[in-house]
């Protein structure tokens, strides 16, 4: 039958050199830990400086469907003065599928910074609702 031993092994003085005191062993994995964490908080704000709160925001001010393919969609942005707005507009049907989708390009006027738009989104059916998905520069 074996012994388990609980404690650690006594080893004589001066003959196989120093130990390492445990302490040292959890530095590195702490160190790693702490990089890791700080390369995210980097990479998180380097990705909302690009994607974050933008400039250009939108509103739908209301839809119209004046026949079954088309629907005209009316919304507001706002864009940097004098700037232009790529957006991206969506038709949905009664069940709230989409129906139809379109990308425009809105431009402000020189000193101007909100500016509204009617477009026409074709859809395959009857539309019940128009949304405006978001915008962002034109490119």
């Amino acid at each position: 039958m074996s012994e388990t031993h609980t404690t650690d092994p006594v080893f004589p003085p001066g003959r196989y050199g120093r130990r390492r005191e445990a302490r040292r062993r959890r530095v590195l994995p702490i160190a790693a830990l702490i990089l890791v964490i700080l390369g995210s908080l980097l990479v998180t704000y380097k990705l909302y400086q690009r994607y974050g709160q933008t400039d250009y925001q939108a509103q739908i001010v209301g839809w119209q469907e004046p026949n079954d393919t088309t629907m005209l969609i009316k919304f507001r942005v706002t864009v940097p003065a004098g700037g232009a707005a790529e957006c991206v507009l969506r038709a949905r049907d009664f069940g709230g599928n989409e129906i139809g989708r379109r990308t425009v390009v809105v431009r402000a006027a020189a000193g101007q910074s909100s500016l509204e738009a009617e477009e026409s989104v074709t859809t395959t059916v009857k539309g019940s609702v128009g949304d405006v998905l978001g915008c962002q520069p034109a490119g």
